[in-house]
């Protein structure tokens, strides 16, 4: 069975991110699921796109906000997912009778959060209003003093209101004049237009860099020049390069810009240049774009693998140049001058490219899949040759990607100073789980140094946990910090961070021989 997964921001009044919306359907051709066979179906669509996929790699322990209709509500299928991440959206289609409402008071005694989508007042829906803890009113289909009431009549109630389908920024400023708590929309990745702005030299830089990366093979003399020039771009390179990340470098540090770019390599620094300049050119922008930004370069990359395209490359920096109107608040075709963008690129962005060109199809695809459109993904996949299984697949390893990166790159310090080694040994820890209760765990070790280790454990374990571990047989003692949990093969990789010391020395003493050779199935993990 085809699934189809997405998911669209949702952010609080200080513009920080406070969940997502996942949207998924069990194919393209109806937009709404059925009721044929729903015992076996739906539990089949969550399982594929939530559960195989991993919830902690698409939301990244925000809320998931997931739309519920009767069937799937009455189903029991939530159950599937942990409550603490879940909101049950009941969509506006639901008739409340009887035994509906109490389905729904049930969910609320046990702690669910109970979300009423797309809110309009009527007498049959406010029984609904006594269990729901948010409530999203259509911007665009509601009218602005039907809005006001709303916000006087549920707000004092205690219920949070969720503006969604919020476009500009004339419309965001008003919902959050008005008193919104959430909102959800377009506006985020597709800020007002500010026309005449001088662009600050330092973005000036990165969009330079991200010219240079558009060519086939990477002029290193330039872009040695180009990164010397930026002092901060000089920092991060260096920085990144003598990172654990390369734990295969031991010959010591790296100074220079050259001996940086030459032990990088091409690919690695397209992905660096990647998430260097875009913090720069996102500055005092949500987050959320940032990495909204990364998943859908790599998104677009890795449908024109998919697809067959030769420079698949530039369908990275197509995603990434999607949004540049965004980042550095110009029209596209502005945005997409200055930097520089090849024909081939900027015609697909702005929709002049032949119907049957490939990058105008992989960005197409791209877009309708971010946004719930699965007749449109279908389309577009066909015309691109793509199975639509790979679809979601593909956009899955790209979210996860995308977080793996930004953990690696925006360390509040250079923390991992100390090269980590690979090794393969049991370790029992103590940790506690969200409701504080302590647990014992028995895991395996994947590498390990001075500061920190990584390892395999068949349970999750919260981010930002306490973890305690005393193995004076592998010189390993005291507490630590969650700094990601990540799905594996069943398991779970977690990267623990201890600020006082793991306690363990070189060489390692216990097992020195497994420090040459990493376990091959982990080899090429990183956190």
């Amino acid at each position: 069975m085809d699934v189809f997964v997405a998911r669209q921001a949702i952010f609080d009044r200080s513009r920080q991110l406070y969940g997502y919306e996942l949207l998924f359907r069990s194919d393209g051709e109806r937009n709404e699921f059925d009721g044929t066979d729903s015992g076996s179906a739906t539990t089949q669509v969550i399982a594929n796109s939530l559960l195989s996929i991993g919830l902690e790699n698409m939301v990244c322990g925000k809320k998931a906000f997931v739309n519920f209709d009767r069937i799937l509500l009455m189903s029991g299928l939530h159950s599937m997912i942990p409550r603490q991440n879940l909101v049950l959206e009941i969509l506006e289609s639901v008739e409340p009778d009887p035994e509906f409402l109490a389905a729904c008071r049930e969910l609320y005694d046990q702690g669910y959060t109970i979300a009423l989508d797309d809110f309009v007042r009527h007498p049959r829906f406010e029984p609904l209003t006594e269990i729901a803890k948010v409530i999203k009113v259509d911007m665009q289909a509601t009218a602005k003093k039907e809005q006001e009431q709303l916000l006087r009549i549920y707000r004092p109630r205690g219920i949070a209101m969720l503006a969604e389908k919020v476009e500009t920024r004339e419309e965001f400023d008003w919902a959050l004049d008005a008193g919104y708590d959430y909102f959800q929309g377009y506006f985020f990745t597709k800020p007002v237009i500010v026309r005449g702005q001088q662009i600050p030299a330092a973005k000036l830089s990165c969009i330079n860099l991200l010219r240079e990366m558009q060519e086939t093979d990477l002029d290193f003399c330039r872009l040695r020049i180009l990164i010397s020039e930026d002092v901060s771009l000089s920092f991060k390179l260096l920085r990144y390069v003598n990172s654990a990340l390369f734990p295969f470098r031991r010959s010591g540090k790296i100074h220079s810009i050259d001996q940086a770019l030459a032990a990088l390599g091409e690919t690695s620094i397209r992905c660096w240049v990647a998430m260097a300049a875009l913090p720069a050119l996102a500055k005092n922008k949500p987050g959320e774009l940032v990495t909204h930004s990364l998943v859908r370069a790599r998104f677009c990359e890795r449908l024109a693998q998919l697809s067959g395209i030769q420079e698949c490359h530039l369908g990275f920096l197509m995603g990434l140049f999607s949004l540049l109107d965004a980042l550095i608040d110009l029209p596209l075709d502005k945005a997409l001058h200055l930097a520089g963008v090849a024909p081939v690129i900027s015609e697909a962005l702005l929709g002049t490219a032949r119907e049957d060109d490939g990058f105008r199809n992989v960005y197409r695809l791209a877009y309708h899949y971010e946004t719930g459109d699965w007749d449109s993904v279908k389309d577009s996949a066909k015309k691109l040759k793509i199975k639509t299984s790979a679809i979601g697949e593909a956009y899955a390893e790209s979210t996860l990607w995308a977080q793996q990166s930004l953990h690696a790159t925006a360390r509040r310090t250079n923390s991992r100073s100390k090269v980590r080694h690979a090794t393969d040994e049991p370790l029992r820890i103590v940790w506690e789980d969200q409701a504080g209760k302590e647990k014992v765990s028995d895991t395996r070790l994947v590498n390990v140094s001075a500061e920190g280790l990584q390892l395999l454990i068949a349970e999750q374990v919260p981010v930002s946990a306490g973890v305690t571990c005393n193995d004076p047989k592998l010189g390993i003692s005291g507490k630590g910090s969650v700094r990601y949990c990540n799905s594996f093969q069943g398991k779970y990789l977690v990267g623990i961070e201890f600020s006082g010391g793991t306690g363990w020395r070189e060489p390692f003493a216990a097992t020195p021989q497994k420090l040459r050779q990493p376990p091959s199935e982990l080899q090429t993990i990183r956190p």
